[in-house]
């Protein structure tokens, strides 16, 4: 058997390769009845995405010592909850987008009626997964704080309040503190449930370290967005995979539009320091969250 890779980057594609398997299992053939919907939920999950929410997942699994098996369903969950709300960002009645990582997104593939069953069926389907899971019976609350933790990052204190912000900031200009809440929420909010999930599964985690891992999701998930900013307008179409411009064609609050690149770019330094310093003052090998955290906030697509 060969040894294992001894750092983060050297398993990362061997986990993507494990959650997307889970995930195939989960979604069965997709020409299973109604075979039209089928098709559409794996031309949204199986899209090329790059599966970074479940690689936190499995991450902080490695902090915090759990298997991988124990995360798989975590892992597929957070990542089915993402394609849904893609498939419904991008609908004509919110971004209104054409573009889905180099591919026409759903609602144009399809029709707009499929493209909102295939979500709803997506974010059903992430919390049958963790409803079922034999793998989160310990301790005995873990499959209930899983759940809430992903629920509150969809609901209104989460995506649905953000993308709800985003729509109403269209054509404004929000103060930095404004735009920061709304980041948090449509952004943040899933990227905090797929670090916060595992911890559930350690009853035994110390309240600091455990608040050190929300705080170090809160700054990646903000610099993630800001990041995205950034490559709406330094990004080609061909590497991001959506229209270069489109937040500006569409009038949108962003960092950029509001203090411009350059303070943009400092404030994703700023957000990493501070995810860095939360990692090193918890007192276990944090090597594979520091990994992605700089592959997150780094990203050029």
């Amino acid at each position: 058997m060969a040894d294992k890779p001894t750092s983060f980057s050297g398993r990362a594609d061997h986990l993507v390769t494990r959650v997307e398997q889970a995930l195939g299992r989960h979604l069965g053939e997709p020409g299973h009845h109604p075979t039209r919907l089928h098709q559409a939920l794996h031309y949204a999950v199986f899209n090329g995405g790059k599966r970074l929410r479940p690689l936190l997942v499995y991450a902080t699994g490695e902090v915090l010592g759990i298997a991988p098996d124990r995360l798989d369903a975590p892992a597929c969950a957070v990542e089915l909850i993402h394609c849904y709300s893609l498939v419904h960002d991008d609908l004509p009645a919110m971004d209104d987008d054409d573009l889905r990582r180099g591919r026409p997104t759903l609602h144009l593939a399809y029709d707009e009626a499929l493209a909102i069953l295939a979500g709803d069926a997506l974010q059903a389907l992430a919390f049958e997964i963790l409803g079922t899971s034999p793998m989160l019976t310990q301790p005995p609350a873990a499959r209930g704080e899983i759940i809430a933790e992903l629920a509150n990052a969809c609901g209104v204190d989460g995506m649905a309040g953000g993308q709800a912000l985003d729509l109403a900031y269209e054509g404004c200009r929000p103060d930095i503190e404004a735009l920061e809440t709304m980041y948090r929420q449509k952004t943040g909010a899933l990227i905090r449930a797929a670090v916060l999930m595992p911890c559930a599964l350690t009853p035994e985690l110390e309240d600091p370290a455990c608040h050190e891992l929300a705080t170090f999701a809160d700054c990646i998930g903000l610099a993630f967005q800001i990041r995205d900013d950034v490559l709406d307008v330094e990004g080609e179409t061909a590497t991001i995979g959506k229209p270069q411009g489109a937040d500006q064609a569409r009038n949108k609050a962003t960092w950029l539009s509001l203090v411009g690149l350059d303070a943009a770019n400092r404030r994703i330094d700023e957000l990493a320091e501070q995810a860095r310093a939360c990692l090193a003052r918890i007192d276990r090998d944090t090597e594979a969250l520091a990994w992605l955290a700089t592959r997150m906030v780094n990203r050029e697509f």
